[in-house]
């Protein structure tokens, strides 16, 4: 080909900047034409007709687009949700527009704005025990260290206090930057277990782990006194699978002791969670609950800057709910906090590959691999050593 036309593939204002700079761009041109060069699609939940038409106008007369219900024009309808197309550019444009008008116009400005703004960024740094999570530069590495007797993939292996101190060890050594611990079993179709027996799983274990070393030890619960009493044993941060909606109490003891906290989603509890999962909108409501989570979080004094979100692959989720996640992980960077993904071994791998636990690992690195592609900020491992490569191969592509 005489001239060589190709797609530049361009997913922020950094690589639009590059390739203006690569051209020889004059420089005072470099701020007007950069935020035209990334197109964003940007959805807007239950809207009054009323305020979605002025959106929608606001955004035409910009040379973007915007989608309403039929019933929006009318007014026929009580609330739509408004899909919006355009440049970084336009968005800017717009949420100046719209400042300037009512109907709770300017609280939407200002909420378009965040998202836009913590899409492209990198969150704040996290500080958990002695460890600062500078999130950008690397993934993070979490090792799972189950000490019950029935979890999925490593049940029964380290129930004795020595066996599992040893392992946690050996993950350190293998590059683990964090321990998890959990005492209760989360696995679909699992019993709760009571907060006497959760106790004398974990507390033993991060007891004489802490002894040992200075990493940063998360506590696996969603039961506010064992996080509560792990926190005071050494653990620095709490790992919630409820995401703060199972046991209120909880928020308030993170908060009081200052550490930081995962909220993940879940559809249901762990024993029924497997049933039937249905979603309408999947990445949706998963971010609908994660900002539920958030907003207990910070009721009870949790900094936003300390809280972590994960969309919870297999907790009620059937396989392809979990690929699609996978796929839109990006998506949760709106909400501008870090996220953790845990898909170490689970069945979505076994599913897809038609293989045993023992038996995901090369399954387990390509969702790894893909999930720090997408956006993860932490990746949740049982096979510490092999994802621990896996991430920092991934993160010499990714990450700039």
């Amino acid at each position: 080909m005489k001239y060589s036309p190709r797609i530049i593939d361009i997913e922020n204002l950094d690589q639009v900047r590059t390739e203006l700079k690569n051209i020889g761009v004059d420089p005072s041109a470099l701020k007007i034409m950069t935020p035209k060069g990334v197109f964003r699609a940007l959805k807007i939940k239950k809207l009054k007709p009323i305020a979605a038409n002025i959106l929608k106008q606001e955004m035409l007369s910009l040379g973007g687009e915007a989608a309403v219900a039929y019933g929006s024009i009318n007014q026929s309808v009580r609330s739509t949700d408004v899909l919006i197309f355009g440049t970084s550019r336009q968005f800017l444009n717009l949420i100046e527009k719209l400042k300037l008008h009512n109907f709770d116009l300017p609280s939407l400005a200002s909420e378009i704005e965040f998202s836009l703004r913590a899409y492209e960024a990198n969150p704040k740094p996290i500080k958990v025990g002695n460890l600062k999570l500078e999130f950008g530069k690397r993934t993070y590495i979490m090792g799972v260290l189950n000490v019950t007797p029935d979890s999925f993939s490593d049940g029964g292996k380290f129930v004795r206090v020595d066996d599992a101190v040893s392992h946690a060890i050996q993950m350190i050594k293998d590059g683990a930057d964090i321990i998890d611990v959990g005492g209760e079993s989360t696995r679909p179709g699992a019993k709760s277990v009571t907060v006497k027996e959760e106790l004398s799983r974990v507390i033993p274990v991060i007891e004489k782990l802490r002894k040992k070393t200075k990493i940063p030890i998360s506590i696996d619960t969603t039961k506010a006194q064992v996080a509560k009493v792990a926190i005071r044993a050494g653990a620095n941060m709490v790992n919630d699978i409820s995401g703060l909606h199972f046991d209120k109490k909880l928020a308030k003891i993170a908060a009081r002791h200052g550490v930081p906290v995962v909220l993940m989603h879940i559809q249901g509890r762990p024993r029924t969670m497997q049933a039937r999962p249905h979603y309408e909108d999947l990445i949706g409501e998963i971010l609908d609950y994660l900002c539920k989570g958030i907003k207990i979080a910070e009721a009870q004094g949790i900094y936003r800057e300390n809280i972590i979100v994960d969309p919870g692959i297999g907790f009620g989720k059937t396989v392809e709910h979990n690929l699609g996640i996978l796929r839109r992980l990006k998506e949760l960077r709106s909400l501008g906090r870090p996220i953790l993904i845990g898909t170490s071994r689970k069945s979505v791998i076994g599913k897809v590959l038609n293989l045993p636990v023992e038996e995901r690992l090369e399954g387990g690195a390509a969702t790894v691999t893909l999930s720090i592609a997408n956006g993860a900020d932490i990746i949740r491992v049982h096979d510490v050593k092999e994802m621990s490569r896996v991430a920092k191969m991934t993160d010499a592509v990714i990450r700039q």
